[in-house]
């Protein structure tokens, strides 16, 4: 087993999410971190800070630099960030020793860091977004679909009452549309500059340190946060905290459909998607829902380890900051294959219904308890309606009977099943409907 699945090339693919990992590759980290240096270059240029010359080269050397992140391994290793070493080879790749001593100008490794990865994130939760969209459309046909048929409700793993398998599929969906909801704000808390200097004073820049931030952050298109945030890793929590959340609405998907495709419930199938086992060809693994549950619970505690990151000591803390560096892109990466997961899954879920009826009527018809004893409390108080329902539940399993025929024989002059027809599904269907319109804006 790789030290790190989602980037090996034989579990990339099951745990692993290349769109998302691209933003996490070192050409994009070093892209990125150009980037801002090229900005920062620019914006002093435009306000006097350094030589207007000097930012013009500076800015177009960043475009055509080639950096070999291999070079910068050992300094990283030796500094702690790879800031040091990629300006020296930024500086030797580019020449002009005289334009280039103002390259990085009262800025630090954080900085160009911090807000390097702003601007990698920001395509990240677009991609997101886009998922979460197709996985909700996806639900919403399934639900509306399915609005009517019915299915066992379960508790406690046992049976309850019946319900719908659509209004199942939006008891799926009604979170993630929270989850999508809250998408933007976890967004926007990231997309922020970092502009701080040494020790978060921008003291090398002087009067203009305030100016020369604004104007980075409207020249990448991020925040201006107004202040400096080096040792505020809040907004890295509002991601792990999304992240979590939406793990526990996407490992619930995950959790339902693995026990509906047992093979001794069999009420929904993954349209021949199933996996195969070396040894036993009937074998049909429920292999995507199980490893979208493993996966929600590797970020929920990969959360725990971001939110760890924000005990930060003092105005700079490299403990804390490697720490958000091991967890974070691992996060992020589970998340997005999560998503596609949860996508590939319910394009492939095909219900049952016969065997969602055979369900229904096995067990002596216990299922419609509930509703005997709600229908036997017109004629009774509830408690001894109630009471009545027990005692012929208790009968029907130790005679193997069904419950609606004691009923017949212990309360006679009623057609049990056509007076108890259309009281199982509830508000099920209602729900189903429901769900699929809000997804649709209706």
């Amino acid at each position: 087993m790789p030290a790190a699945p989602a980037d090996s090339l034989i579990y990339a693919r099951l745990l692993g999410d290349a769109e998302t990992a691209a933003f996490f590759t070192e050409a994009a980290e070093i892209r990125a971190m150009l980037a801002v240096e090229a900005a920062l270059a620019r914006v002093q240029g435009a306000l006097g800070v350094i030589p207007a010359e000097a930012a013009a080269f500076i800015a177009r050397a960043a475009e055509t630099a080639e950096i070999d992140p291999a070079a910068l391994a050992a300094e990283t290793a030796r500094n702690g960030v790879p800031i040091p070493a990629l300006l020296a080879a930024f500086r030797k790749a580019a020449g002009a020793p005289d334009q280039m001593q103002y390259l990085h100008w009262g800025a630090t490794s954080q900085d160009i860091m911090d807000t390097g990865l702003a601007l990698r994130l920001r395509p990240m939760f677009a991609l997101w977004q886009e998922r979460l969209d197709r996985l909700l459309a996806r639900l919403a046909a399934l639900a509306e679909d399915a609005a009517e048929l019915p299915m066992t409700g379960r508790t406690y793993g046992q049976a309850a009452t019946p319900t719908s398998f659509g209004a199942v599929v939006a008891a799926w969906g009604w979170p993630l549309l929270g989850w999508r909801d809250r998408l933007e704000p976890a967004r926007d808390s990231l997309l922020k500059v970092s502009l701080s200097g040494a020790a978060g004073t921008l003291s090398a820049m002087g009067e203009a340190g305030p100016a020369v931030r604004a104007a980075l952050a409207a020249d990448l298109g991020l925040a201006d946060p107004g202040h400096s945030w080096h040792s505020d890793r809040s907004a890295s929590g509002h991601l792990a905290a999304f992240a979590a959340g939406l793990a526990g609405s996407l490992g619930k998907l995950g959790e339902d459909v693995f026990l509906l495709c047992q093979s001794d419930v069999g009420e929904v199938s993954l349209g021949g998607a199933g996996g195969g086992s070396s040894t036993m060809p009937q074998k049909q693994n429920p292999v995507g829902p199980s490893a979208l549950v493993a996966l929600a619970r590797h970020v929920v505690g990969l959360a725990g380890l971001v939110h760890g990151t924000a005990l930060h000591r003092q105005q700079r803390d490299g403990a804390a900051w490697f720490g958000e560096w091991l967890a974070l892109p691992q996060l992020c990466i589970a998340t997005g294959r999560m998503l596609t997961l949860a996508d590939e899954i319910a394009a492939s879920l095909v219900p049952d219904a016969a065997a969602m009826a055979r369900a229904l009527g096995a067990g002596q018809g216990l299922i419609h308890a509930e509703a005997l004893s709600f229908a036997l409390a017109e004629m009774m108080p509830r408690p001894q309606a109630q009471a009545a329902v027990k005692a012929m539940c208790a009968e029907a399993t130790a005679t193997a009977t069904p419950l609606l025929e004691i009923a017949a024989r212990h309360h006679p002059g009623t057609d049990w099943p056509a007076r108890l027809a259309g009281a199982g599904l509830g508000t099920a269907p209602t729900e189903a409907r429901a769900f699929a319109a809000r997804v649709r804006g209706a």
